[in-house]
């Protein structure tokens, strides 16, 4: 798989520099979906240019989402057509946009679509993430078919985490584009 085919979704207010998302991309080659505005993201926004980079891929995509891009993962799956043009996900510390605190903050993205996903995908959860719980994120993989994988206490799996460019999960995807 050409590592233009592996599609970055960053979540609320984008991955900075330290991020283990923006480190795969600088090592791996791997394209970040660059998003209108990642301060007020609407949801139909963000799915309308997920869906306009996947169908440029010329082959079948693998999805690298971190917090709200788990949320882009599940919302454009249950609205495209173009599904089998993604042959998997990795979805890592999904924000659950349902919460009061995110519902205030990211109006468009409720309800969370629990759809099973048409391809194979890998949720990783911490037990601590300020912004889901661990027990709301094994609810999401269960109704999206995914694998759940139990992170610890690591928060919500960003820079601050300490993950520096997080070897284990880059595992996890191999996995993926492998499978």
């Amino acid at each position: 798989m050409k590592p233009s085919n592996v599609l970055v979704l960053p979540g609320w207010q984008n991955s900075g520099p330290t991020h283990w998302q923006s480190r795969w991309e600088q090592r791996h080659g791997y394209r970040r979906v660059e998003q209108h505005d990642w301060q007020q993201p609407l949801r139909g926004d963000w799915i309308a240019r997920l869906e306009d980079v996947v169908l440029g891929c010329d082959e079948p995509a693998v999805l690298v989402a971190h917090s709200l891009g788990c949320m882009l993962v599940a919302a454009w799956a249950a609205s495209s057509r173009n599904t089998a043009r993604v042959k998997a996900a990795l979805l890592v510390a999904p924000g659950d946009v349902e919460r009061q605190a995110l519902r205030v903050q990211l109006p468009t993205w409720a309800p969370v679509p629990l759809q099973r996903l048409p391809f194979r995908s890998v949720l990783v959860a911490s037990r601590n993430d300020p912004h889901c719980s661990y027990e709301r994120a094994s609810a999401f993989a269960r109704a999206w078919g995914s694998q759940c994988i139990d992170h610890g206490h690591s928060g919500h799996i960003n820079a601050d985490s300490g993950l520096a460019s997080w070897p284990e999960g880059h595992l996890l995807l191999d996995d993926l584009l492998h499978d």
